[in-house]
């Protein structure tokens, strides 16, 4: 058997090449090993020959040390699949991670905007005029329009716009493709920015991305992150208003109109349907704040 270097090596370029898994989860998993590693070694066995009960040990190290439960629950992921890939190759018979069960995370509503606050949010570029106004503008619409990741708002091309910048083909988690649809105001924003877009663009050094920086190069997921962050200071609402609340937003919006859910499972890219399902805890929540507001006897 090859040294646990090379096998760990091994395993994180198949997830590279064959899973054609993100490189934000190969740092991760990645991460995972090390740490594995280094517990293995201090007591003297090889990671590749751990035991569950080794396995046990490990995770109980880390909730010791106050690590957060999805945290945890990653190290499993990361446990699981390499010790998967051991027994699919013949490198080992048996996997000591199947009777190991992730822990319980505390169940906590995603961050949103309701409507009025979105609207506010989204007339900020144009209302404060700092930064770029028109490229501002049309994030902040396409996230929230189209319910998008940070990571597939920076992966958006001029080409995979399309009908007119009324939708999108991009590729989310996991490298499935999926439609996307902006609204009339997502649609015109994006239609504005792009002349402005083109004055950005250096022909010596052509661009393929649809959002830049002022120097007309592809602007960076920390570079969106930035650009909100500094409309979430100049906002005057009572919460920090992050990329990820965008998307959100779109969502909770939605199911409260009465979507079904397995339409806004499709149009945000979820895998599971329970990962959709929270935005259904946000309308609850809503509907029990309206009745203890209006009921004489609550």
């Amino acid at each position: 058997m090859a040294d646990n270097t090379d096998l760990i090596e091994n395993y994180l370029g198949y997830l590279r090449s064959v899973r054609r898994v993100s490189g934000k989860t190969l740092t991760a998993y990645r991460a995972d090993l090390r740490d594995f590693t280094d517990f293995c070694a201090n007591r003297e066995i090889a990671p590749a020959l751990a035991s569950t009960a080794d396995l046990r040990l490990f995770i109980g190290d880390m909730s010791l040390e106050r690590k957060a439960a999805v945290s945890v629950n990653r190290a499993l992921s990361s446990l699981r699949g390499f010790f998967r890939y051991l027994v699919r190759f013949g490198l080992r018979l048996d996997n000591p991670s199947e009777p190991l069960r992730n822990l319980k995370k505390e169940s906590r509503l995603p961050a949103f905007l309701w409507e009025r606050e979105m609207a506010d949010f989204a007339e900020l570029p144009e209302k404060e005029g700092i930064l770029w106004p028109l490229r501002d503008k049309a994030i902040i619409m396409a996230m929230y329009s189209a319910g998008l990741r940070i990571s597939e708002l920076c992966s958006l091309k001029p080409g995979s716009l399309e009908k007119g910048c009324s939708r999108a083909r991009i590729t989310g988690k996991g490298g499935k493709e999926r439609y996307v649809f902006f609204s009339d105001e997502g649609r015109k924003a994006l239609a504005a920015y792009l002349p402005a877009r083109a004055a950005r663009i250096k022909a010596e050094k052509p661009v393929d991305a649809l959002f830049v920086n002022k120097r007309g190069g592809a602007l960076s997921v920390e570079g969106v992150r930035w650009i909100i962050g500094v409309y979430s200071k100049h906002s005057k609402l009572p919460k920090n208003v992050h990329p990820h609340a965008l998307r959100h937003s779109f969502a909770t919006h939605l199911v409260n109109s009465g979507c079904d859910i397995r339409i806004v499972q499709e149009l945000m890219g979820h895998a599971s349907l329970s990962t959709t399902q929270r935005y259904t805890h946000v309308n609850m929540e809503k509907l029990k704040a309206v009745y203890h507001k209006a009921h004489p006897h609550s």
